[in-house]
């Protein structure tokens, strides 16, 4: 008769350690699952193709690091890959969630949308800020929740404003001001008419007057608030900028997918299910 094989307490304590190695894989790949099913649900409802790029920290490594991401080259390869296997009769349906990134891409993706032949609507669930806002600029249709919010589009040279470096040839003779100083407001004077010409471009583009192209241009591009300034729907209709509140449920729903790295305490609680008003519990519990 075989003896059988001796399990110790170190074999169960190493096989608990793979198997914990492999848990952040095998959620990932249920999550994409759950968003692939509510994509096909969302194009299947709207006769769309949905594109989606949203920028949430997630747990992506073995010890569970979070990452931070940001519009990059490799999104706008991947959204460019996407929009040329869409059929030129099929609307785009483009979801985004974003602090913003790299203008080069950013651009890349706004105009790649901007030609395509069909129908383009811009999803926003809760907020698209600087090349976010680009991007949505270039869209046929923006659609926003009551509370979202994009941002201006005033470039910025490393981590600083290009309208606040160019502001220091105004404040100090040129004599007082050092080299590397110079070398960056040159570069962003540049920044900022590039910018200026972008935004222009995409609005003439959507059929903007260019007097009023110009000057809504220079709103956004300037610096005339914070690089984080929030501007929510009331403030994009004055710009004359048209936004809807139709979101689709479904979006919402893509959303939750999406989820925040779990801390040891979360600074937001609330009971996870719609309420009936007052009345209507009322009378239910009768």
């Amino acid at each position: 008769m075989q003896n059988m094989p001796h399990i110790n307490v170190f074999d169960i304590f190493w096989l608990f350690l793979i198997l914990l190695s492999f848990m952040p894989l095998m959620r990932q790949r249920m999550l994409e699952a759950a968003r692939l099913k509510i994509m096909r649900k969302i194009e299947k409802n709207r006769g769309s193709r949905v594109i989606t790029m949203i920028h949430r920290q997630e747990s992506r490594s073995l010890l569970g690091i979070p990452f931070m991401k940001f519009i990059d080259m490799e999104d706008s390869e991947s959204v460019l890959r996407a929009i040329r296997m869409t059929p030129k009769d099929v609307p785009i349906d483009f979801i985004i969630h974003t602090p913003g990134g790299l203008v080069l891409a950013a651009k890349q993706i706004a105009h790649a949308l901007m030609k395509h032949p069909a129908k383009v609507t811009v999803f926003v669930p809760h907020f698209a800020m600087s090349g976010g806002t680009l991007i949505a600029l270039a869209a046929d249709e923006v659609v926003m929740d009551e509370n979202a919010v994009l941002g201006p589009v005033d470039p910025q040279i490393g981590q600083m404003p290009a309208a606040s470096i160019v502001s220091v040839l105004e404040k100090k003779p040129v004599e007082e001001i050092d080299d590397n100083t110079l070398i960056l407001a040159d570069v962003s004077k540049k920044a900022l008419e590039q910018m200026r010409q972008t935004v222009k471009e995409i609005l003439m583009h959507k059929g903007w007057e260019e007097k009023r192209a110009e000057e809504v241009a220079e709103i956004l591009s300037q610096g005339k608030w914070t690089h984080d300034y929030p501007l929510m729907k009331d403030d994009l209709e004055k710009l004359g900028i048209k936004v809807s509140t139709d979101m689709p449920e479904e979006i919402y729903a893509l959303m939750d997918l999406y989820e925040q790295p779990m801390s040891a305490k979360s600074s937001v609680q609330y009971i996870p299910v719609p309420y009936r008003p007052a009345g209507n519990s009322a009378e239910s519990s009768k």
